[in-house]
């Protein structure tokens, strides 16, 4: 889908004021009601906005330990068997397939780095897991970073 300036104001404000509601930010924007809406609605039709859910942070409840695994998966029972195996362990939030060495790149949280531990125990513990390698993260400067992304399209697309 092709974004334009007004596009990225309004997913800005929303990221900026994520409880303000349509009339607020038609205000704020000088444009209709009904165009701050069809322009939500048309952006989350074609994906470029996901629907508007709280995003709980695992840190502000219990689970501040973040670490990024490689992992080496049974080839023999596909990809799909794997990702079900591994979706049953809470502490696992992100999934990737990937090239390169690894088959898959996972983002896991645990309440220590013992706890970690326990985590990765259990994503072995699967028997769809052959091999992992891990990295903990020392510190988050900044995550789910798209917004700068989408207004330089914007920008582009103004020509």
């Amino acid at each position: 889908m092709v974004v334009d300036e007004l596009d990225a104001k309004i997913v800005r404000f929303f990221t900026d004021s994520p409880r303000a509601s349509v009339l607020e930010a038609s205000r704020v924007l000088k444009v209709a009601r009904a165009t701050v809406q069809s322009r939500l609605d048309r952006m989350a039709e074609r994906g470029v906005v996901a629907p508007w859910v709280p995003q709980p942070d695992p840190s502000g409840f219990g689970y501040p330990v973040v670490a990024f695994c490689s992992l080496t998966i049974n080839q023999d029972l596909g990809h799909d068997a794997v990702v079900e195996a591994l979706a049953a362990i809470p502490e696992l939030i992100e999934v990737h397939t990937v090239s390169g060495s690894s088959d898959l790149m996972v983002r896991v949280v645990g309440k220590s780095n013992s706890d970690l531990q326990r985590v990765l125990d259990k994503l072995i513990a699967t028997k769809t897991v052959l091999r992992s390698s891990s990295v903990i993260v020392l510190n988050t400067h900044f995550q789910g970073r798209t917004l700068p992304l989408l207004e330089a399209a914007a920008k582009e697309n103004a020509g």
